[in-house]
Protein backbone atom coordinates (compact mmCIF):
# COMPACT_ATOMS: atom_id res chain seq x y z
CA UNK A 1 0.00 0.00 0.00
CA UNK A 2 3.12 2.56 0.63
CA UNK A 3 5.22 3.74 3.04
CA UNK A 4 5.39 7.16 5.02
CA UNK A 5 8.72 8.46 6.27
CA UNK A 6 8.23 11.67 8.52
CA UNK A 7 11.32 14.05 9.07
CA UNK A 8 12.03 17.82 10.37
CA UNK A 9 11.12 17.27 14.20
CA UNK A 10 13.54 19.17 17.02
CA UNK A 11 13.80 21.07 19.89
CA UNK A 12 12.65 24.43 19.70
CA UNK A 13 11.46 27.55 22.07
CA UNK A 14 8.31 28.88 22.23
CA UNK A 15 7.44 31.18 19.32
CA UNK A 16 9.86 29.14 17.10
CA UNK A 17 9.64 27.52 13.93
CA UNK A 18 9.77 24.43 12.11
CA UNK A 19 8.74 22.95 9.05
CA UNK A 20 8.21 19.10 8.80
CA UNK A 21 8.21 16.47 5.78
CA UNK A 22 5.81 13.77 4.93
CA UNK A 23 7.35 11.43 2.17
CA UNK A 24 5.02 8.75 1.10
CA UNK A 25 5.07 6.33 -1.37
CA UNK A 26 2.64 4.58 -3.72
CA UNK A 27 0.10 4.49 -5.59
CA UNK A 28 -2.59 4.65 -2.96
CA UNK A 29 -0.85 7.32 -1.05
CA UNK A 30 -0.12 9.43 -4.35
CA UNK A 31 -4.02 9.82 -4.66
CA UNK A 32 -5.04 10.15 -1.36
CA UNK A 33 -5.79 13.46 1.02
CA UNK A 34 -2.92 13.17 3.27
CA UNK A 35 -2.67 14.53 7.03
CA UNK A 36 -0.63 15.53 9.79
CA UNK A 37 -1.61 13.85 13.22
CA UNK A 38 -0.35 13.83 16.80
CA UNK A 39 -1.62 11.92 20.14
CA UNK A 40 -4.68 13.68 21.64
CA UNK A 41 -6.08 12.85 25.10
CA UNK A 42 -6.53 9.01 25.62
CA UNK A 43 -3.66 8.40 23.37
CA UNK A 44 -5.78 8.78 20.27
CA UNK A 45 -4.68 10.50 17.40
CA UNK A 46 -5.79 13.40 16.19
CA UNK A 47 -5.79 15.11 12.56
CA UNK A 48 -3.92 18.92 12.45
CA UNK A 49 -3.87 19.33 9.10
CA UNK A 50 -4.92 17.63 5.82
CA UNK A 51 -4.28 18.49 2.40
CA UNK A 52 -5.91 16.84 -0.71
CA UNK A 53 -4.11 16.07 -4.54
CA UNK A 54 -5.73 19.15 -6.00
CA UNK A 55 -4.57 21.15 -2.63
CA UNK A 56 -7.59 21.88 -0.89
CA UNK A 57 -6.52 22.36 2.96
CA UNK A 58 -7.99 21.95 6.54
CA UNK A 59 -7.03 22.67 9.79
CA UNK A 60 -7.68 21.94 13.34
CA UNK A 61 -9.00 24.88 15.17
CA UNK A 62 -6.16 24.53 17.87
CA UNK A 63 -3.34 25.16 15.28
CA UNK A 64 -5.31 27.14 12.62
CA UNK A 65 -3.17 30.69 11.81
CA UNK A 66 -0.05 29.27 13.22
CA UNK A 67 0.49 25.64 10.89
CA UNK A 68 0.43 26.03 7.03
CA UNK A 69 0.10 22.54 5.10
CA UNK A 70 1.82 22.29 1.81
CA UNK A 71 1.85 19.48 -0.81
CA UNK A 72 4.57 18.77 -3.75
CA UNK A 73 3.11 16.01 -6.21
CA UNK A 74 6.14 15.97 -7.86
CA UNK A 75 8.15 15.17 -4.71
CA UNK A 76 5.91 13.21 -3.37
CA UNK A 77 5.78 15.00 0.05
CA UNK A 78 3.43 16.99 2.14
CA UNK A 79 4.92 19.52 4.53
CA UNK A 80 3.99 21.17 7.76
CA UNK A 81 5.05 24.71 8.40
CA UNK A 82 4.66 25.57 12.38
CA UNK A 83 4.96 28.73 13.64
CA UNK A 84 4.37 30.34 16.75
CA UNK A 85 5.48 27.42 18.70
CA UNK A 86 3.65 26.96 22.08
CA UNK A 87 4.32 24.00 24.77
CA UNK A 88 1.13 22.61 24.06
CA UNK A 89 2.69 21.74 20.61
CA UNK A 90 4.82 18.97 22.19
CA UNK A 91 4.26 15.78 20.31
CA UNK A 92 5.10 12.97 18.04
CA UNK A 93 3.49 13.93 14.85
CA UNK A 94 2.57 11.22 12.53
CA UNK A 95 1.61 11.90 8.66
CA UNK A 96 -0.75 9.30 6.88
CA UNK A 97 -3.97 9.13 4.80
CA UNK A 98 -7.19 11.47 6.06
CA UNK A 99 -9.03 9.27 7.00
CA UNK A 100 -6.59 6.50 8.06
CA UNK A 101 -5.88 3.74 6.52
CA UNK A 102 -2.42 2.63 5.95
CA UNK A 103 0.33 1.42 8.10
CA UNK A 104 1.79 4.69 10.85
CA UNK A 105 5.01 5.13 9.77
CA UNK A 106 7.95 6.49 12.72
CA UNK A 107 6.75 9.68 13.67
CA UNK A 108 8.98 12.78 14.21
CA UNK A 109 9.54 14.43 17.64
CA UNK A 110 8.28 17.80 18.28
CA UNK A 111 9.51 19.35 21.26
CA UNK A 112 8.60 22.91 22.64
CA UNK A 113 9.95 24.31 25.62
CA UNK A 114 8.70 27.63 27.43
Amino acid sequence: QGRLVESGGGSVQAGGSLTLSCTYSGAYFRISTIGWYRQGPGSQRELVASITVGGTKRYADSVGGRFTISRDNTKDTVYLQMNNLKPEDTNIYDCNSDPVNGDWGQGTQVTVSP
